[in-house]
């Protein structure tokens, strides 16, 4: 199994053999529950759908209501389908995965939402300079000039201008693990995660690292 759902917790410290302060993220994976097997012969590919966190039965639609039922399943309140590999054969439906998947491992990779920021300017959401600070200048934290003169007499794509800020899919890549602590189904990891506490992510082994060690 190369990853897990889980959620962010918050922050903490802890502190090494050396009496140095560590600050990690606190984050919750698994308890995942396998909901749906993929196979080759079926739909083409090796994969498992999993369920992670607790969800009341009569906030699913009546497709996931029996869609958890057929396999006599608790309700969750999120799916995600991961990959198999060789090694993971012997997977089958209702299986759990804990914290414990991630012990030995060294780092990871977290996936999440960034916090959503709503319709920024360019200074906060380009880190523009702006115009001048002086008074009367009216330019204070405008984009400037973004046309093209008469020909081609349009804004080019991709002009970075005022928009929507956040919210948005963002992978950060090889977090050391400080710690595992599979009787509370937490790890802790150095660096910062994606998203506000209580946001959903998944968490899988790290594949630069991974890469490099092999």
């Amino acid at each position: 199994m190369n990853g897990l759902i889980g959620k962010k917790v918050g922050m903490a410290q802890v502190f090494d053999e050396d009496g140095r302060q560590i600050p990690v993220t606190v984050l919750q994976v698994g308890p995942c529950v396998v909901v749906q097997k993929k196979t080759m012969e079926a739909d083409g590919y090796e994969a498992v759908q999993l369920g992670f966190g607790e969800q009341k039965s009569h906030r699913l639609t009546k497709p996931l209501t029996g869609h958890f039922k057929k396999n006599e399943l608790d309700a969750m309140h999120v799916l995600r389908e991961v990959r198999l590999g060789a090694e993971d054969a012997g997977v089958k439906v209702g299986d759990s995965f804990s914290a414990d998947l991630f012990e030995g491992i060294s780092h990871v990779d977290v996936i999440g939402k960034t916090k959503g920021r709503g319709f920024q300017g360019v200074m906060k959401r380009h880190g523009m300079g702006g115009g001048r600070a002086s008074h009367g200048s009216g330019t204070h934290r405008r984009p400037g000039s973004v046309g093209q003169c008469e020909s081609p007499a349009r804004i080019f794509k991709n002009k970075k201008m005022p928009g929507q800020l956040g919210n948005t899919r963002v992978t950060a890549q090889n977090l050391k693990i400080v710690q595992v602590r599979p009787e509370d189904n937490c790890i802790l990891v150095h660096g910062s995660v994606p998203g506000p506490t209580g946001g959903i992510l998944f968490v899988r082994k790290s594949i630069k690292k991974a890469a490099k060690a092999s």
